[in-house]
């Protein structure tokens, strides 16, 4: 018998290549996309290629180009396979903070309400499978950066006196008692309805809180997608716009595979509930200014920058992840991609265009 993924945004970063791993193992996949960041972010963050790609490659690879927030189609797609999915993986979303200020009733249709109709289905027609949602560490506001910190050449550093100095941000930080981005409350609202399915419901769910979600796989615009879009940005134009915190702030970053192998050993062995942060830990930290210099040395040119002094709405000045409660409870993980190895990819790939 077939085993079957359902894979929501299944073009999209995290999306295809969960798509590519799955069908690796043996998977056929149903893919939703409707390339609706074309729609966000305009001709720069289409992903047409890839579903042209996807199906054009994977036999077992079936497409359907439908809108999350059209209830009866979804609807249609889990009665048509029902039992035999055995996983969702949950990676559609509108993903920036500057697009959901603009149009915030959509972004909630989409990474609220959607995820709604998602769980009700999975409950309803595939209730032994299990589902994943990939959620944001934007669901703890600005909260971090209430923090103390040491303002250094190239990057701010959290104050040692911190108990998450070293290991980064566990899931024990508070959401509460602070500013987010509508994007980070539509997020945090998915978020919670996956948890309380999985608990009230009794349903294998979890959630990733990523940190930086990265690869070559991403269609990085300027309103999305940090360090694809860097690369992409200063190897065309030798320039890059900074956007608040004296490009000091400090993020740390996870490649797309290395994500997608959790959702892997999640499957293996499910929870009901369950709530991850997820993230490339210290290790693959870095601040604008320091991917700024790497780049510089890597591409032997001298980068033009412009900086903004206005910070995004809930933006964070420091982040690092604490992935130890998923190592945890999965120590078979580990991150294989590191800081470098990622650069020279999305190096590479930018050259091949």
């Amino acid at each position: 018998m077939k085993k079957y993924v359902l894979i929501t945004g299944s073009a999209g970063l995290i999306g295809s290549e969960a798509v590519e791993f799955f069908i690796n193992k043996k998977f056929t996949v149903i893919g939703i996309d409707n390339n609706y960041r074309k729609f966000f972010f305009g001709k720069s963050g289409s992903v047409e290629n890839k579903i042209i790609y996807l199906k054009k490659k994977y036999k077992n690879y079936k497409h359907y180009n439908v809108d999350l927030k059209n209830f009866q189609k979804v609807r249609n797609i889990f009665k048509k396979y029902n039992t035999k999915i055995k996983l969702i993986i949950h990676s559609a979303a509108q993903p920036s903070h500057d697009w959901a200020i603009i149009n915030p009733i959509i972004d909630f249709d989409i990474n609220a309400r959607s995820t709604l109709n998602l769980l009700e289905l999975f409950s309803k027609y595939a209730s032994k499978s299990s589902f994943i949602f990939l959620s944001t560490n934007k669901v703890y506001g600005d909260r971090v950066n209430k923090l103390s910190y040491i303002e250094k050449k190239k990057r701010y550093e959290l104050s040692k006196k911190i108990s998450f100095h070293k290991k980064g941000i566990n899931e024990n930080f508070s959401i509460d008692h602070n500013v987010h981005s509508l994007f980070g409350v539509s997020k945090l609202s998915a978020d919670l309805y996956v948890q309380e399915y999985g608990k009230n419901l009794n349903l294998n769910t979890v959630v990733f809180r990523g940190g930086c979600l990265t690869g070559k796989n991403h269609s990085g615009t300027e309103m999305h997608g940090f360090l694809a879009y860097l690369v992409k940005n200063v190897m065309k134009n030798k320039f890059y716009k900074i956007i608040g915190y004296k490009g000091k702030q400090v993020r740390d970053n996870i490649h797309s595979s290395d994500l997608v192998n959790c959702f892997w050993q999640y499957f293996k062995r499910p929870a009901k509930g369950v709530v991850y942060n997820i993230g490339g830990g210290r290790k693959n930290s870095c601040s604008i200014l320091e991917v700024l210099d790497i780049l510089e040395h890597k591409l032997g040119i001298t980068i033009k920058k412009k900086f903004v002094t206005k910070c995004r709405t809930g933006d964070h000045k420091w982040w690092i992840t604490d992935f130890s409660k998923f190592k945890k409870d999965y120590p078979q993980w580990k991150i294989k991609k590191t800081l470098d190895e990622i650069i020279d990819e999305l190096i590479y790939f930018n050259n091949q265009k």
